[in-house]
């Protein structure tokens, strides 16, 4: 691995900037039966989002590809916080690469729940996913409303001196407003984003394709919408050195590179690796191509250096 790729992310070392995200690798150990996939080619493993509870997810359909991009309402299926820690964890290699949890709930007590059983347990970090309906709110998103998504931080910061990272929702009317909020609530960083809400339908039974009626939309067609996300909540992180990864239709080096210059620390892929499981190594050569061709030591020296009003001419990457 180049050393140009190493990043330094909350205080974990990554050999890689590429973070591997939540959902689309199961809990760490579904690519390792890729021939030619390495976990050494990532920087972090987001692991499958985990409740307190066992859950069995939603009605199929739950997967359907779109015009350049997939719906997914998998429903948060998994098999509860417990199982986790005790028989999945112990079985990842933790000398390969970084291990990032992703807990889930329906409500504040089930969040710290989910939070405090992790935080006892070798996994590095905690994502926090605040995309899920608060039950004792009539169903509203914690992430799409920022005083509720920093009840959800702070709560959880009191129970774990372990890195946690907010994954923030892009259906909302201000994400800076949010991004700002949890910063002061005790997040250590950022996912940026989390799925656009959409959906599709079947011409012939003039239903929704998706059995719960709609779902999140991944892949390159959300990759502007994502992109510009970052940029926002860069201009309220960036200032106060929080870091964020940067994630949503990312499938080169060049899509990395601009989700970099837009404010991120770390990108991550995932759709990607559904049509390409050897992504990212194609991604980590065309990143230290571009360091190297333009003289840049290290991905720290590119974050943030977005020249706003300047149009220069695109620049073809690996």
């Amino acid at each position: 691995m180049d050393s140009a790729l190493a990043t330094r992310f909350c205080g974990l070392d990554l050999a890689s900037p590429i973070v591997l995200l939540s959902g689309c690798v199961g809990f760490g150990e579904e690519y390792t039966r890729v021939e030619g996939f390495s976990n050494r080619d990532v920087g972090a493993i987001v692991l499958k989002g985990t409740t307190g509870a066992p859950r069995l997810g939603n009605a199929p359909h739950r997967v359907y590809e779109t015009s350049a991009g997939m719906l997914n309402a998998i429903g948060l299926q998994n098999p509860g916080v417990d199982y986790v820690v005790r028989e999945i964890l112990p079985a990842l290699d933790f000398s390969e690469t970084r291990f990032i949890a992703n807990a889930c709930g329906s409500t504040i007590e089930e969040y710290v729940e989910v939070t405090r059983r992790f935080d006892d347990s070798r996994i590095d970090a905690i994502e926090i996913n605040i995309s899920c309906p608060n039950v004792k709110e009539g169903g509203v998103q914690f992430g799409n409303v920022p005083e509720m998504s920093a009840r959800v931080v702070a709560a959880c910061r009191r129970v774990t001196n372990k890195p946690l990272i907010t994954k923030l929702s892009p259906n909302q009317t201000d994400i800076r407003d949010n991004a700002r909020r949890c910063i002061d609530a005790g997040t250590d960083a950022l996912s940026v984003i989390n799925t656009v809400t959409g959906m599709a339908i079947d011409v012939q039974t003039r239903q929704p394709i998706i059995g719960l009626g709609y779902g999140g939309l991944s892949g390159p067609a959300m990759k502007p919408i994502a992109l510009l996300k970052v940029k926002e909540v860069y201009e309220v992180a960036g200032p106060r050195r929080i870091p964020i990864i940067g994630q949503g239709g990312i499938a080169s080096a060049r899509d990395a590179l601009e989700f970099i210059i837009a404010g991120a620390s770390a990108v991550g892929v995932g759709t990607a690796l559904f049509y390409d499981p050897l992504v990212c190594h194609g991604i980590n050569a065309g990143i230290a191509e571009y360091l190297s061709a333009h003289r840049l030591q290290s991905i720290s020296q590119l974050v943030g250096t977005l020249e706003l009003g300047a149009t220069p001419a695109a620049r073809e990457c690996a």
